[in-house]
């Protein structure tokens, strides 16, 4: 199977639950993915800004099929389906992307969760998905980078509970496992990455920063994991793979973004339901 991880990577993600990959993308392609979302003014408008229970906003927009623009070209490019592909052990479909906008100074924190604590209600039968997240901006602790504990997806699915405007792991858990397992704080440059199982425990910090912390992410389902039942992310999709190339050739297109974003803010949903539709941060 094709993709960018040897069989020792592939080995310690399955131990640790992450894999952190550099300078996966250029910086003419990080660039391109940069200005493109901060220019798009469709993105701007579909953001929503949910509280972190401490009175902190954090924003994003999120879509479920990954377009024919810039957005899929990173969603459908080989070096991040096919080593995803790598890591679930088949093929993958887009279960959904998403760009976090963690701004200067104001952007929130999220809260200890794990993916699957929310996607489960989907669903979704066994937790065989995996997340990528793209830096778009240099991911600092001052900025609030993505922590993970080391090993958690072996602790299985944990009850999430609403904080704030997000649902995040039960707290007493999540304080029994920061004990024994190491936390690790993925500092990443722009066009750095982090791949990460979907019950990874995992959280960030607030901005307390001059720099913005964007981010886009990527996730995937495993086919074969198809849901049972109709949510609002996607049951099994085939996925277009694109050559890596396509990303610079997309940025010379004039399809621009290319999806359709969704509508968390004025979803009829619960607020619960609002928190499980957010995760991956």
């Amino acid at each position: 199977m094709s993709g960018i991880f040897t069989e020792e990577e592939v080995a310690r993600y399955r131990d640790d639950g992450f894999l952190i990959v550099r300078s996966l993308f250029s910086k003419e392609e990080i660039e391109v993915l940069g200005s493109t979302a901060r220019s798009d003014h469709a993105l701007d408008a579909a953001a929503t800004a949910l509280d972190d229970g401490e009175g902190n906003k954090v924003r994003l927009s999120l879509w479920n099929h990954p377009g024919d623009g810039i957005y899929g070209a990173f969603a459908r490019c080989r070096r991040v389906v096919d080593s995803v592909e790598q890591l679930l052990g088949g093929e993958v479909y887009h279960y959904h992307s998403k760009m976090v906008l963690k701004d200067a100074l104001v952007g929130g924190a999220w809260a200890w969760h794990q993916d699957y604590g929310y996607w489960y209600q989907n669903g979704v039968l066994f937790p065989e998905l995996c997340s990528v997240m793209i830096a778009v901006d240099a991911a600092t602790r001052e900025n609030g980078c993505l922590e993970v504990l080391r090993g958690s997806h072996r602790m299985g699915r944990i009850n999430h509970i609403l904080s704030g405007e997000q649902a995040g792991a039960d707290r007493e858990r999540v304080a029994e496992a920061e004990k024994r397992l190491e936390k690790v704080y993925c500092t990443m440059e722009s066009g750095d990455a982090v791949f990460f199982h979907a019950n990874t425990l995992h959280a960030s910090g607030p901005n307390h920063s001059e720099h913005p912390r964007w981010a886009m992410i990527c996730c995937y389902n495993a086919a074969w994991n198809d849901p049972y039942k109709e949510s609002h992310h996607p049951r099994y999709t085939p996925l277009a793979k694109l050559d890596d190339g396509a990303i610079l050739d997309a940025a010379d297109s004039e399809s621009g973004a290319g999806v359709e974003f969704a509508d968390i803010a004025n979803d009829d949903r619960s607020a619960k339901d609002l928190g499980e539709r957010s995760g991956s941060e």
